[in-house]
């Protein structure tokens, strides 16, 4: 589900050719310092969000600045998903594949409980390769994923459809074409 919010995306900058050449890098900094704008991305986050659930579970680095308010605003905890490494306790983890290579994503074990509901938020859902190994991590642990939700949507690149493919509700509120 995407709704109009021109207003946003607006508010979203588009830098060429980074992190290489043929790139067009969806940069939020300028969404998050219009005080206005990030409000309204995290009330309209938090809008779409399904209403019977226990946790928002954001992924690292981005999503975070998302995932908090949205689930402060929701008044849920906040489940951390983070690359391999980063959580001071005993972890669960995914590996999934990259262009080149593989990345893992992991959460502490205890960070939920079987059959808690939970909302995955992010940034920007590309490829899907990242958003699919948080679900599989969190189902790995017996959650219930009730939903996604993402700023940005590049849907050429198809991660959205793959999130619905596996049964994942996906609200997004801004899609740019050809990326």
């Amino acid at each position: 589900m995407m709704t109009d919010n021109a207003d946003l995306a607006a508010l979203i900058r588009t830098i060429p050719d980074f992190p290489k050449p043929g790139i067009r890098f969806r940069d939020i900094t300028t969404l998050l310092l219009d005080a206005k704008g990030y409000a309204a991305s995290v009330a309209r986050l938090a809008a779409s969000a399904p209403t019977d659930l226990d946790l928002v579970a954001g992924i690292e680095a981005r999503g975070f600045i998302f995932s908090s308010a949205v689930a402060h605003l929701l008044g849920r905890g906040l489940l951390l998903i983070r690359k391999d490494g980063k959580l001071p306790g005993k972890t669960v983890g995914v590996d999934y594949a990259l262009e080149y290579g593989t990345d893992r994503v992991t959460m502490h074990e205890d960070a939920c409980v079987p059959g808690q509901k939970v909302l995955l938020v992010d940034d920007l859902i590309a490829t899907g390769g990242t958003a699919l190994a948080a679900v599989r991590l969190l189902r790995q642990a017996g959650a219930e994923v009730v939903g996604a939700s993402f700023v940005i949507d590049l849907p050429d690149l198809g991660g959205a459809e793959k999130l619905r493919a596996e049964g994942v509700p996906v609200a997004t509120l801004v899609g740019f074409e050809g990326d």
